[in-house]
This record gives structure tokens, C-alpha cells and sequence, in this order.
């Protein structure tokens, strides 16, 4: 098994505290800014940052659901971890100041399944998660 490493990034035109705020907040701003590909999102415990617990299924293609059970913690600040209790699968959401401005960073890994299935899973998931997250990003910065 492989590690498998998805990544997107975006400039928002926004401070970076504003948007740290936006990223933090489960219970609200999360809801508004997932794309179609997240289904039944429901915040289980907190909603604000760190100690928040939240649920949701990932439909990265047709055939593959994943359902995830995530526990955020804040390493340092400006960084949310998002573990997955059902699987390897950590999501990391950056905020960085820029110029005034806010560059996000999302990236999410895991251990890949092995042999022939799992080139094909470093080969493609990747792509398509990033795709996902480009979607995210975009509504993110359309409310910053």
C-alpha cells in the first residue's frame, strides 16, 4: 500500500483571518461552500474549529462512496486537521496570509490499496479529488 496524496490551492481575495474564520466554521460556511459530491454532511459534535466532529459521504465517482466520520484538530493556527476515523484519510486546510491576501491550501491523504488497484488509485484519485476541491475553493472564495 502506497501513500496517495490529493492537493488544490487557491488565492482568495479576502484577509486571512476572514477566511480562517469561513474555513473553521462547520456548522454554517462548511454547508454553503461543499459541492454536490458531498452528501449528507451533519455536524455530530462542536462546529467551530478545533474539538468539532462532522460526518458526510464522498462521492468521488459513481461507483465509489466514501463515508467519512472526521475529528478536527488545530495543530497551529491557520492549519485544520480533518482525521477520518473510518479509514487513513487526513484532510489538511491551510490559510496563509499573502499580500493582504488568503492563499488556501487542501490536501488530503491516505494509504492506498495495493497492487494493481492501487496504481490506478495513485494514478487517478488524485486528479479527481482535486477537481472536487477546486469546486470547494470556488464557493469559499465567492463568500469571502
Amino acid at each position: 500500500m502506497a501513500q496517495v496524496t490529493a492537493t488544490a490551492e487557491r488565492t482568495i481575495d479576502a484577509p486571512a483571518d476572514k477566511v480562517r474564520e469561513l474555513v473553521a466554521d462547520y456548522a454554517d460556511t462548511r454547508p454553503k461552500i461543499l459541492t454536490e459530491q458531498y452528501l449528507d454532511y451533519a455536524v455530530t459534535e462542536g462546529g467551530k474549529g478545533a474539538g468539532t466532529k462532522a460526518t458526510w459521504k464522498l462521492q468521488a465517482t459513481s461507483k465509489r462512496v466514501r463515508d467519512v466520520a472526521a475529528t478536527v484538530t488545530e495543530p497551529e493556527p491557520g492549519t485544520l486537521v480533518e482525521t477520518d476515523a473510518n479509514s487513513s484519510m487526513v484532510t489538511t486546510w491551510t490559510v496563509r496570509e499573502a499580500d493582504g491576501k488568503s492563499i488556501v491550501r487542501i490536501e488530503t491523504t491516505w494509504q492506498g490499496a495495493g497492487g494493481i488497484g492501487g496504481f490506478f488509485e495513485k494514478t487517478f484519485a488524485p486528479g479527481g479529488l482535486k477537481r472536487i476541491y477546486d469546486g470547494v475553493l470556488g464557493k469559499l472564495a465567492g463568500l469571502a
